[in-house]
């Protein structure tokens, strides 16, 4: 892994925990980039280094979310199975989700593989296999949505 592609990585991760955060505290955006800019992004915590993020990549990703939510949250709904909301959905898991729809919705630049990829390493930082090959084929569909 290129040092570029470990510091979107780093930056993705970063990004699901800051979503996670507004979500659960409600944290406006510039208070929320602040104090991962200040306080999280390559920073050693609890005795853990952090890796370097790229930091544009992470506000635009963080921001992207925030902006486009309704637009993001109506997308995933209409892949999920009947009887499923977003509101049921545990909170990591759902901002895995919205950040992995954002970047497929909004940033060519990006490929679906490496979108789905990233989001599936993301996912296994928080949950089992199980978790992951759902938010592969969650973000797969929207993927062949938004990226036909």
């Amino acid at each position: 892994m290129t040092s570029r592609s470990k510091a979107r990585a780093a930056a993705r991760l970063a990004a699901v925990q800051a979503l996670y955060q507004q979500h659960m505290e409600r944290t406006p955006l510039a208070r929320l980039l602040d104090e991962f800019h200040q306080h999280r992004l390559g920073r050693e915590i609890e005795d853990e280094q952090y890796a370097e993020a790229d930091v544009d990549f992470f506000d635009d990703v963080v921001a992207g979310v925030d902006a486009r939510r309704d637009e993001i949250d109506a997308k995933l709904a209409e892949k999920l199975a009947a009887g499923w909301t977003l509101a049921r959905m545990d909170k990591t898991m759902l901002q895995i989700l919205r950040a992995g729809a954002y970047e497929l919705m909004a940033r060519p630049d990006v490929t679906v593989g490496t979108v789905i990829d990233q989001y599936l390493d993301v996912a296994k930082a928080f949950f089992d296999d199980r978790e992951a090959k759902f938010v592969n084929g969650i973000l797969d569909a929207v993927a062949k949505d938004v990226r036909a």
